[in-house]
């Protein structure tokens, strides 16, 4: 399988106020530690907080020694060393990262904000994102928006506040407005699991509309003639481009779309799933194979379809999409399109990283599709 079709390559570099571009001048031991200028110098920033400055007085040193022994301990005398840290550690001393980074002129913080971390393909995305950002001397703050927009905008509202590096994010708003609106502080952004449209930013996605027609050809070739689609929501690109994937799968079989009914689905999880199983074997010509948006919903389809005595896949084939772990331990081990989600997410990190590296003046936005496969087992093949 090709990991990577670099689809297009926009020719707006990145804004010279980038966090890349920032604070690259050498700066000595204390510049980089705690000894800053105003009050961050005195206090942690709570009320009664103990600051460099408190530690330095109490320890008979000055500031710039105990920046040392937070930063650069090599420099400082084993005796000096131990003295302090013990001052550091009875007065309970903790330095303000936040300060340094506005200092040093980045934050070491990628922000990462998903839809749903319940679901194991977001998860391997987070782990994706989170090896490349650890390699790279960077961690990764994960937050969930649960597929709701507002907690999406409060969450963005954070970042902008703490000053990230910058945002791997796949949106929950469909209008793209809380996006739009965290782009104006100026902090790069990379889309996760979706394809920028407008040129503003980077992105990596899966080339859904494949992995449609990849799920419906194989049931076509087992023999299938009648279909049941258990979306998502309608607003998410993904549902819509694997079901046009879907019907592009029965034009090249001589089908016709009616071929294939919609089975709309709240969310994406496995609630929905056995709701929309139950749907499904209420209708009057039931049909004999099931494409599901994602593989949570499959799972709850299964479950539904198992507590009813519907066999799978003799009576009923399932196939889902993701491949998520859990795809493979079902009581009938679930056909899947597989999406690459480590790879998603270590890819959309690499991107921010060149965005906001030494390099970032030369950045130029990529949009980096990834291409899906079919994984095939015994749900859709009877007698195995």
């Amino acid at each position: 399988m090709t990991d990577t079709a670099r689809t297009a390559r926009n020719g707006g570099k990145a804004g010279g106020g980038s966090a890349g571009t920032a604070g690259r001048s050498g700066r000595s031991g204390q510049d980089d530690g705690d000894a800053g200028h105003g009050a961050d110098a005195g206090s942690t920033g709570g009320v009664g907080s103990v600051g460099i400055k408190d530690v330095a007085r109490e320890a008979g040193v000055s500031v710039g020694t105990v920046s040392n022994v937070i930063n650069q301990p090599e420099r400082v005398s084993p005796a000096t060393l131990q003295h302090v840290r013990r001052v550091i550690a009875r007065l309970g001393y903790v330095r303000s990262e936040s300060a340094r980074q506005l200092r040093a002129g980045r934050s070491r913080i990628m922000a990462l904000l998903v839809l749903d971390m319940g679901n194991p393909f977001f998860v391997d995305i987070a782990r994706g994102a989170e090896r490349t950002a650890r390699a790279a001397g960077l961690r990764v703050m994960v937050c969930n928006s649960d597929q709701n927009a507002k907690d999406e905008a409060d969450y963005l509202s954070l970042f902008a506040e703490q000053r990230v590096r910058g945002v791997l994010v796949t949106p929950a708003d469909p209008s793209g407005a809380n996006l739009r609106e965290f782009q104006r502080h100026g902090i790069p952004s990379v889309l996760v699991d979706r394809v920028a449209g407008d040129g503003a930013g980077c992105s990596v996605s899966v080339d859904d509309v494949v992995g449609g027609s990849l799920a419906i050809r194989h049931l076509v070739a087992t023999g299938h003639r009648s279909f049941a689609y258990v979306s998502g929501p309608s607003h998410l690109q993904q549902v819509r481009d694997r079901r046009e994937g879907a019907l592009l799968a029965l034009g090249e079989a001589g089908l016709p779309a009616s071929a294939l009914r919609d089975i709309p689905a709240e969310r994406l999880d496995v609630t929905s799933g056995r709701d929309a199983g139950s749907r499904l074997l209420g209708l009057p010509d039931r049909p004999t194979a099931v494409f599901c948006a994602n593989d949570l919903l499959a799972l709850g389809v299964l479950q539904a379809l198992y507590a009813a005595g519907v066999r799978v896949p003799e009576d009923m084939a399932i196939v889902g999409y993701d491949d998520i772990e859990f795809a493979a331990a079902a009581t009938v081990p679930l056909t899947s399109v597989r999406q690459p989600a480590l790879t998603l997410g270590a890819k959309a990190a690499e991107l921010l990283l060149e965005e906001t590296g030494e390099q970032a003046a030369d950045h130029r936005h990529e949009h980096v599709v990834l291409q899906p496969e079919l994984v095939v087992r015994r749900s859709t093949l009877a007698g195995h």
